[in-house]
């Protein structure tokens, strides 16, 4: 098949040796090819438009005096809030709050799910007993569990700590799972040719090989405990952000419901990216070959 995009005849010679000496193909791809690759300076610029055209319509629609303020306010109020809360010494206490949380489910649901999570992708009887009622579970909203979480654990932390986990655990079990289910068979049977035990194989083949695709399944599942903070911050919160986007709604603080909408998406942006830079930082080999 890929006779058709090879140089034929006597005009083929000199690019057939051209090739052959330097060892190289053309690449044909483009940007807008399939699998193209950008700069990254050219990355950076397309991102940055992508955030600019949004805030450069929120400016002119909240400007243009056909939306009430209380619906739309401008992005100046919004930092204004954004100032006055800080001033009031209330923004640091609510970010460092909110993190806490957040972090606090993650780091539950982590703990738990990559035990499990390797022993379903690995081994098909515990796969045939945990995935069914797994995948049965994770389709329950987060919020359902409130009262449950109340009743059991009480209002205090552990209760907005538990919401965060009931609703990325078993989201993240189930994909670490297939993360481990999805490494090729070649390398696991040309260990065990070589007299690998199942235990050598799951720790020298299985984990080592899906741990790219582990990260990024952690990197995924923060993002979605981000998601879960407000609702976390329904069980009798005091503080935090989500808690104080609840209670400037009630007050029709519509410019503080987008100062903490957009602060809670600058959070989870930071540690996106520093999921990404681990990412890159300690499986440079896989951005190298794809």
């Amino acid at each position: 098949m890929l006779d058709r995009f090879l140089p034929r005849g006597a005009a083929a010679a000199p690019r057939l040796a051209t090739i052959a000496r330097t060892g190289r193909v053309r690449n044909r791809r483009s940007a807008w090819g399939v699998g193209g690759a950008l700069p990254r300076r050219v990355t950076l610029i397309i991102a940055g438009i992508g955030f600019l055209l949004p805030f450069i319509a929120w400016c002119i629609l909240s400007t243009s005096g056909r939306i009430d303020p209380v619906f739309l306010p401008d992005p100046l109020q919004v930092l204004k809030r954004c100032i006055d809360w800080f001033l009031a010494d209330d923004l640091l206490r609510d970010v460092g709050i909110s993190i806490g949380r957040v972090f606090g489910g993650f780091i539950a649901s982590a703990v738990l799910a990559l035990p499990l999570g390797v022993m379903i992708g690995t081994y098909a009887p515990v796969r045939a007993l945990l995935e069914p009622l797994t995948d049965f579970t994770r389709y329950l909203p987060a919020v359902a569990f409130i009262p449950l979480i109340m009743l059991w654990v009480g209002i205090d932390e552990s209760a907005k700590i538990s919401v965060i986990f009931a609703g990325t655990f078993f989201q993240m079990l189930l994909m670490l799972a297939e993360d481990i289910a999805a490494v090729p068979e070649a390398p696991i049977e040309a260990a065990r040719t070589m007299g690998a035990t199942d235990g050598e194989i799951v720790q020298f083949v299985l984990i080592p090989a899906a741990r790219p695709a582990m990260l990024d399944t952690l990197r995924q599942m923060m993002g979605l405990a981000w998601t879960y903070l407000v609702v976390a911050e329904l069980v009798a919160a005091n503080s935090g952000l989500g808690f104080s986007i609840l209670k400037a709604q009630r007050f029709l603080q519509t410019d503080k419901i987008f100062a903490g909408i957009l602060l809670i998406g600058l959070i989870g942006l930071v540690t996106d990216q520093a999921f990404r830079w681990l990412h890159r930082r300690c499986f440079g080999w896989h951005h190298r070959r794809s």
